[in-house]
């Protein structure tokens, strides 16, 4: 299964990791606004890691940044959430 990630380009390898998954799983959590610093300190990352992989997946379309004042709120795009919601099902089944 990797092989066939690995084939179809980078969008598929940054989720060969656990910390871009508990990324997208913290921003489905609660409806509050989220800015980086929290989804780090939630997904027990450092910062600079967690913007690096929030830069690849709005990149990847999955989430947008927007701005409101001095800080940047993260939210899930609709592609997302589909993500996200794929892999909490995935946990259910393996749980």
């Amino acid at each position: 299964m990797a092989i066939l990630w690995w084939k179809k380009g980078k969008s598929f390898e940054i989720f060969l990791r656990d910390k871009p998954v508990e990324l997208l799983l913290c921003l489905t959590r609660q409806n509050t606004n989220k800015y980086p610093s929290m989804l780090a300190k939630e997904a027990r990352c450092t910062y600079s890691h967690t913007v690096h992989l929030l830069q690849k997946m709005e990149q990847q379309g999955l989430v947008r940044f927007e701005k409101k004042g001095r800080l940047k709120i993260v939210q899930l795009t609709g592609k997302g959430e589909k993500v996200a919601n794929k892999f909490e099902d995935l946990g259910k089944l393996l749980m």
